[in-house]
């Protein structure tokens, strides 16, 4: 007879890693030098207007669902490097969370078009066509402000920022190490490991 194996009845949380947050540290690095032009509440409705929307029926211009935030709809850092796009109204959307996530650093059409994880196409979002068109019209009303950084910055200054990067990175990794070394000595004290 055979023993069958039981499942879990719950989720336990996964270990967590310093190192796991590089991905957040590189995005702080290069956010932290990308300008940010607020826009006046007239940019405002003219960008509303212009993907037909409302201030009072605001909605995530990829999918339709209810918009909690503002997305960049040309990535402003890509491969870890910044992309001359800026935090400006031409280069905002009105988004949700999930199609910000998914989305990340691509293309707006390839991605909504794309099979991504939760993009608009593999969640079969209705009138996609429609959406696209909406974003293909936004996209044209206003150029956005595109910085050449590397003739703007000093490349000793670029060197800086990215030496500090990798420092920080490294801390990361140095503490990884030392926090798997910790977490072992804790385990121990408990008698009990994870199996």
């Amino acid at each position: 007879m055979q023993k069958s194996k039981s499942k879990r009845s719950c989720q336990l949380p996964k270990v967590s890693t310093v190192s796991g947050r590089s991905s957040s540290i590189t995005n702080a690095f290069f956010n932290a030098i990308i300008p940010v032009h607020a826009p006046t509440v007239e940019d405002e409705l003219e960008a509303l207007a212009v993907l037909e929307m409302s201030p009072e029926e605001i909605c995530c211009a990829y999918c339709g669902d209810s918009h909690t935030e503002w997305d960049h709809l040309r990535p402003i850092i890509r491969e870890k490097k910044p992309t001359g796009y800026i935090t400006e109204i031409a280069n905002l959307v009105p988004a949700c969370g999930k199609c910000n996530q998914s989305k990340g650093g691509y293309h707006w059409r390839d991605w909504m078009l794309g099979s991504a994880p939760r993009s608009p196409k593999t969640r079969a979002v209705a009138d996609l066509d429609r959406k696209v068109m909406l974003l293909e019209r936004y996209e044209s009303w206003r150029k956005p402000v595109h910085i050449d950084f590397d003739s703007v910055v000093e490349p000793q200054l670029w060197k800086e920022h990215k030496e500090n990067w990798q420092d920080v990175l490294a801390l990361l990794a140095k503490s990884q190490t030392l926090a798997k070394e910790i977490r072992k000595l804790v385990e121990d004290a408990t008698g009990r490991h994870p199996s």
